[in-house]
């Protein structure tokens, strides 16, 4: 039903990992990128994956080029950090035309909630064309607190995600709307109720 009301959008997920990418142990980003936003989005998506080494030439290429197949909201994962091979965040940088340093704020700020080591995170966030290009953290476990936020025992949100401020910024650089919903306590997924008249068939909320 989400597909007759919502714009389809196209999204690149860019695991950089050298270890991944030669098949030494197997790649988690891009599965929980994936999982991420097929739950939290209401629009549908056309996933363009690539699982490339720690090569900021490779790196900056393959952003440049996913911006160029009309993705409108493109998310690395992996490389942020200070080791030598990290280039992530200088690779992204490198193909901007403007930087959005608030994403790379809350997102440590987020983190430090969890680890003292999240100080070290070197994420940002950068506008090519009208396309949003983020870095997130690595581990499954911190893309998703990154994008959600944190929230108490009882659900409050105590401090904002990331992604709340993704839309908007699409929007805004003339791209399309992306529609986040309500996610269903019992199936994960996101249930149409808040936007749409009626519920979709597999929906569990009254």
């Amino acid at each position: 039903m989400s597909e007759a009301l919502h714009d389809p959008v196209k999204i690149g997920i860019v695991s950089i990992s050298d270890r991944a990418s030669t098949g030494v142990y197997e790649d988690k980003g891009l599965p929980a990128l994936q999982d991420w936003l097929t739950r939290a989005l209401l629009n549908p998506i056309t996933f363009e994956p690539r699982l490339i080494p720690d090569e900021q030439d490779t790196i900056s290429a393959t952003l440049i080029a996913l911006v160029n197949e009309g993705c409108s909201l493109v998310l690395t994962t992996g490389g942020t950090g200070p080791a030598l091979r990290d280039v992530t965040p200088e690779a992204t940088l490198a193909v901007a035309h403007k930087e959005m340093p608030g994403f790379g704020e809350q997102m440590r700020q987020i983190s430090l909630r969890f680890v003292p080591t999240a100080i070290l995170s070197r994420q940002v966030a950068v506008v090519r064309e009208q396309s949003l290009i983020i870095n997130l953290p690595g581990q499954p476990k911190a893309i998703a607190e990154t994008l959600e936020g944190l929230k108490d025992a009882a659900g409050a949100q105590l401090v904002p995600g990331i992604f709340a401020a993704v839309p908007y910024c699409i929007d805004l650089i003339g791209g399309p709307y992306y529609y986040a919903g309500h996610p269903c306590p019992i199936t994960g997924y996101t249930c149409p109720l808040r936007r749409q008249t009626a519920p979709a068939a597999d929906c569990c909320c009254p």
